[in-house]
């Protein structure tokens, strides 16, 4: 991606993905209209749905591509691209369209919003899984809850956008804003916060917690 723009993406049918981004972004799915994205797009609303049909497959058309952007992005940057001049301008770039429509889409409470979280929380267990240059392998007992943990605190960094915005002062969903919070979340992964003995006794005492609870019911189920 970096250094060249796709084909598809001087189509029509891309600009209207595009600014189908945008809208759902801004009005959630219930609230944007087929009319309104072509509005945006600058095409017909018949050409809106010669390409896509529907409002919920022109959303689907969305998730995929956000899911496709997403992967291709993180792996150029994990094979390198972070050295090469201008990537992480062009990777901003296309990042940032797809952190709003991601921040609206988590808050909507959809079965596509689920598929989405479990989709990259697939794709991030993948990557811990089989590795990268320069990706250390985590060490831990359950990988799965690891790959879920750190999607969400990297998602949910989208979602309390206002919140980080405010507390930063610059939207960090902008130009201005994301590198700011991008860099804390390097310093947070690179950063060894725990001594060794406190990291241990903290895991030691909840998975004491999790085995009591498997020997017995819990209160709940009582």
């Amino acid at each position: 991606m970096a250094g060249k723009e796709r084909a598809e993406d001087l189509t029509g049918r891309a600009r209207i993905r595009d600014a189908a981004l945008l809208e759902f972004a801004e009005r959630g799915v219930k609230g944007a209209t087929i009319r309104g994205i072509a509005k945006a797009a600058g095409v017909s609303p018949a050409l809106v749905q010669h390409h896509y049909g529907t409002k919920e497959a022109l959303r689907q058309a969305c998730d995929e591509y956000v899911l496709a952007a997403t992967r291709e992005v993180k792996e150029e940057s994990l094979q390198g691209g972070m050295a090469s001049p201008g990537f992480m301008e062009i990777a901003m770039r296309t990042a940032l369209p797809i952190q709003r429509y991601l921040a609206r889409a988590l808050t909507d409470g959809s079965q596509a919003a689920a598929t989405l979280f479990d989709d990259v929380v697939a794709y991030t267990r993948e990557v811990l899984e089989t590795g990268r240059p320069g990706v250390a392998k985590p060490s831990t007992d359950d990988l799965h809850a690891y790959a879920a943990v750190m999607t969400g605190m990297s998602l949910g960094s989208f979602v309390l956008n206002e919140h980080l915005s405010r507390a930063l002062g610059a939207g960090v969903l902008t130009g201005e804003g994301y590198p700011r919070m991008a860099l804390a979340m390097i310093d947070i992964y690179d950063d060894r916060l725990l001594s060794p003995e406190l990291a241990a006794q903290a895991r030691a005492g909840l998975k004491s917690m999790l085995a009591s609870r498997e020997q017995s019911p819990s209160e709940e189920n009582r």
